[in-house]
Formats: C-alpha cells, sequence, structure tokens
C-alpha cells in the first residue's frame, strides 16, 4: 500500500505528502550538507520519527493501564558520522510529567519507549541512548 509521495522541489528541498490525508513534511538538506536548514532533514526525521513512534507506543499502553502521561515529551539529538555520513547516534531524553506514577508504571512505559518499531527497525550500530525523568 502506498503511503506518500515525495517530489523533489529543487535547491535541495523535498514535500512529501501523506496520501491518507494530504499533510505535507517539507525536508532541506541540512547547512553542514550544502542546505539551508530550513526544514527537518531526512535524517532530523528518522530521528524525530524515534520520539513520536516512543510516545505513540507509551500512548496507547498509558490507555491500557489507565496511567496519565498528558503532557510528555522528549528532546532528540543526533549525531551523525562520516565516511559514510550516516546517523551515528540518536539521544532521547524523555520527560514525563507524571511524577506520581508507580515503579511498576515507569517500567510499562519504559519497556514500550525501548521496544517501539522505529527503535527495533533502526541498525544496531547507532546507538541509541534513552533516559527518562519524571517531574
Amino acid at each position: 500500500m502506498v503511503i506518500s509521495k515525495v517530489v523533489y522541489t529543487g535547491h535541495l528541498r523535498t514535500i512529501a505528502t501523506h496520501l491518507g490525508s494530504n499533510s505535507e513534511i517539507v525536508t532541506d538538506a541540512p547547512k553542514d550538507n550544502n542546505g539551508k536548514g530550513e526544514a527537518f532533514s531526512p535524517t532530523d526525521l528518522v530521528a524525530t520519527a524515534t520520539a513520536s513512534c516512543m510516545l505513540t507506543v507509551m500512548g496507547i499502553a498509558a490507555n491500557t493501564h489507565n496511567i496519565e502521561m498528558t503532557g510528555t515529551e522528549v528532546e532528540v539529538t543526533k549525531i551523525m558520522a562520516s565516511n559514510p555520513r550516516r546517523i551515528s547516534e540518536i539521544h532521547c531524553r524523555v520527560l514525563i510529567k507524571n511524577s506520581n506514577l508507580s515503579d511498576k508504571e515507569k517500567s510499562i512505559l519504559e519497556h514500550t519507549a525501548l521496544t517501539c518499531p522505529v527503535i527495533m527497525s533502526l541498525s544496531a550500530e547507532i546507538n541509541k541512548e534513552i533516559t527518562f525523568s519524571y517531574a
């Protein structure tokens, strides 16, 4: 099933359209790779998808176990390597804005995040540093 169409618009920019909703994502090459850096780069999207996936499956688990996690956020850092140019590290700092969770609830959310489909799909060569804090 085709999920998106991606068009190169010139000047190292693409527009991806989700065919089910017509929502769009613009990408730009980063400044350190001949681009303008005016939008997410494709590798930024990979790192950001990691955080989005973690939050999505955590939300599913939270709904199943009646855990409040609204407002939870993830700060994402991506580190690039060269020769070949690739993502070498993704760091995600997860801040769960509920300080009243039991150890079991924390364990459910953390395990769910660490086994999300995107993380499980990334190369083992990519260092994934995921930390959790509660506020």
